[in-house]
């Protein structure tokens, strides 16, 4: 048997353990490595006893476990399978592939209209970190922030410097939240982000770091933090920080990251 095998078989337990790292990897994210465990645990079984043991009715019983709960595992983890096949399909390598076949004329006039969203923000930013004053702008990439705009005020306006500046003013009812940047334009402010539970999040980061951590986590947006106790300019990105930023690193960062 050992000498019947191919380059198939390679291949086949390669994708299969692939397949199952990422699963390992997907299940670690969202905090159920248990369920991963208990999961392989199962297959193992499974397989021991419908083909190695062939035990047909213990094993036909196993057969109908498993077809049930591949529909259980999709409804309990939807939101964390979809975000899987989002990164999936925005991973770098496809995007420059979708790219390539982009008119030119559709490129420059991105970086035109990037480059006029990008002044005001940071802009706004410089001045907000002068006078300490806090601010979360979270800005829409691929994922769409439907759900996070909800949770606060439709505003629907042109990316404007004196408008961020006056939404994140302290005497401001909408100051406390944060502001989505969907689509070239302010579509909401004072909203509701995830907070991180990471542990690893320096001790001397406040709520917001830990708002904008979370929202790099659940989606691919970018999130520029102002801190109100020191002014510091940061940027949250893929459950990373980028921390005390100058107004040039700011601008880079964004044009860089919006570029992709």
């Amino acid at each position: 048997m050992f000498f019947n095998f191919g380059i198939k078989d390679a291949i086949d337990i390669l994708l299969v353990g692939m397949m199952l790292y990422y699963v390992y990897r997907l299940m670690r994210a969202s905090r159920s490595l248990n369920v991963f465990v208990g999961i392989v645990f199962f297959i193992v079984v499974w397989l021991l006893v419908s083909q190695v043991f062939e035990m047909k009715l213990l094993g036909t019983i196993l057969d109908k476990l498993a077809s049930v709960g591949v529909i259980a595992i999709i409804v309990l983890f939807q939101d964390d399978i979809r975000k899987f096949f989002f990164n999936l399909g925005a991973h770098q390598r496809i995007r420059l592939l979708t790219r390539f076949f982009m008119p030119k004329h559709t490129k420059d006039k991105d970086k035109e209209q990037l480059k006029r969203d990008i002044i005001p923000i940071v802009m706004a930013c410089m001045q907000m970190s002068k006078g300490k004053v806090g601010a979360l702008i979270v800005i829409e990439r691929d994922m769409a922030l439907n759900d996070v705009a909800s949770t606060g005020e439709t505003v629907n306006a042109n990316i404007n410097q004196r408008l961020i500046e006056n939404i994140f003013f302290k005497n401001s009812p909408l100051h406390d939240g944060a502001m989505v940047i969907s689509k070239h334009r302010i579509q909401a402010a004072g909203c509701i982000l995830p907070v991180s539970h990471n542990l690893d999040i320096p001790k001397e980061l406040g709520l917001r770091h830990r708002a904008a951590l979370g929202m790099s986590q659940e989606s691919d947006a970018l999130v520029v933090i102002v801190s109100e106790e020191t002014g510091g300019i940061s940027i949250a990105s893929a459950g990373h920080f980028r921390l005390r930023l100058s107004a040039e690193e700011l601008e880079a960062v964004l044009t860089e990251e919006l570029s992709k």
